[in-house]
C-alpha cells in the first residue's frame, strides 16, 4: 500500500524526483571534484589539502542537506564561506587563489556541458 502510494506522487509529479536525483549527482560530482582537485583550500586562515577539505563539505553537507535544493544552493550556503566565522573559502589552485564559490560554479558549468551518459553508464 505504501508503495503504491508512493508510486502516484512519483506519477503527479515525474519532474521532482528526477530534479533531485539530478541535483544530487551534481553535488556528488562537485564533492569528488575537489577530493580529487589537488588544490588548498583555505578555511579560517587555515590550509587543508583536497580531501579534507572535501571531507569538511561532506560533513556540512550532511548536516545542511535539508537546506539544499540544488547544486547551487550547495555552493552557496555550504561551500563558500565559514558557518562559523563567516569568513570566505579560497581556493588555491597552480599557485592561483580564487573565491570556492567562483571555483565550484566553473566546475559545475563544466560538468553540464558534458555529453549524458547512455543509460546504464555513469558521467
Amino acid at each position: 500500500m505504501i508503495f503504491r502510494a508512493f508510486f502516484c506522487l512519483l506519477l503527479a509529479f515525474p519532474g521532482a524526483a528526477f530534479a533531485d536525483a539530478v541535483d544530487e549527482t551534481e553535488i556528488v560530482y562537485l564533492l569528488d571534484f575537489v577530493a580529487a582537485s589537488g588544490c588548498i583550500f583555505v578555511r579560517n586562515g587555515d590550509e587543508h589539502n583536497a580531501a579534507d577539505a572535501a571531507d569538511h563539505l561532506r560533513l556540512k553537507y550532511g548536516r545542511g542537506k535539508r537546506y539544499v535544493d540544488s547544486a547551487e544552493d550547495f555552493i552557496d550556503f555550504l561551500a563558500t564561506e565559514s558557518s562559523w566565522s563567516g569568513e570566505p573559502y579560497t581556493i588555491i589552485c597552480d599557485g592561483v587563489s580564487q573565491a570556492s564559490a567562483q571555483w565550484l560554479y566553473r566546475a559545475l558549468s563544466d560538468y553540464r556541458q558534458q555529453p549524458l551518459p547512455e543509460p546504464g553508464q555513469s558521467r
